[in-house]
């Protein structure tokens, strides 16, 4: 799953890449330093789990607020906004970067393997090589 914060400044979105990620301005303690006096040392905390972003505020003095609510803690759905203090933050939630290629070559790199030892493979219910389901890594 790929998780981001986009920015509604129009500056660069932010990856969140780790699942448990911590935001601040303290460089040594946080993963995702935000510099503003306005945001808290450690100022709160994302999950993510299960496709879904889940948020904390770890007793910041300006609060952490979802779609203009100030929450303690919560799950975080794609297109809500959130403000860390005054810096405000859409995010977005979706699935791994991986093309199409990728993934078709993925598919057919097993059947391949197979055919090469010699083993017969039979797909069943599936028609057609357009009827596969599509793999992620995640």
């Amino acid at each position: 799953m790929i998780a981001k914060l986009i920015p509604t400044d129009g500056s660069e979105p932010i990856a969140i890449t780790r699942n448990l990620t911590i935001v601040g301005r303290k460089k040594k303690l946080c993963d995702l330093v935000l510099e503003s006096s306005s945001i808290s040392k450690v100022h709160c905390a994302i999950a993510k789990t299960d496709g879904l972003l889940f948020i904390r505020d770890l007793g910041s003095t300006n609060g952490t607020k979802v779609n203009g609510q100030r929450v303690s803690r919560g799950a975080l759905l794609p297109g809500d906004e959130i403000a860390f203090a005054n810096m405000k933050f859409r995010i977005h939630l979706g699935p791994g970067e991986v093309s199409n290629t990728e993934q078709t070559e993925q598919l057919f790199s097993v059947p391949q393997i197979a055919e090469e030892s010699g083993e017969n493979i039979e797909l069943v219910g599936i028609e057609s090589e357009s009827d596969l389901p599509l793999l992620s890594d995640d």
